[in-house]
């Protein structure tokens, strides 16, 4: 190969770089904002924070459920073992 045809392949990779680069981005930048409601940082919740996300988990059905105090999760709510994946905790 001689040296035109390197640097046009070379060209070719930068430009497919560059290109996928922006399409990547505008994605991201296009995002919905984060609207789950992140843990409450309230006396109900406290003692959470201390643990491991997964530790914490285990306990949320105490209070979400029909019969709890928090009421129940909605109809559409996705698997409920995972709380802490959406419901973030504050830092």
């Amino acid at each position: 190969m001689t040296t035109t045809k390197m640097g046009r392949r070379t060209l070719l990779y930068n430009l497919l770089f560059v290109v996928v680069g922006i399409g990547v981005v505008t994605f991201l930048w296009n995002a919905p904002p984060e609207t789950t409601h992140r843990l409450p940082h309230d006396s109900n919740h406290q003692r959470f924070y201390q643990m491991e996300k997964k530790e914490a988990e285990k306990f949320c059905e105490e209070c979400h459920n029909p019969a709890g105090q928090a009421g129940p999760l909605p109809k559409d709510h996705p698997s409920k073992y995972r709380c802490l994946l959406c419901h973030k905790k504050n830092t």
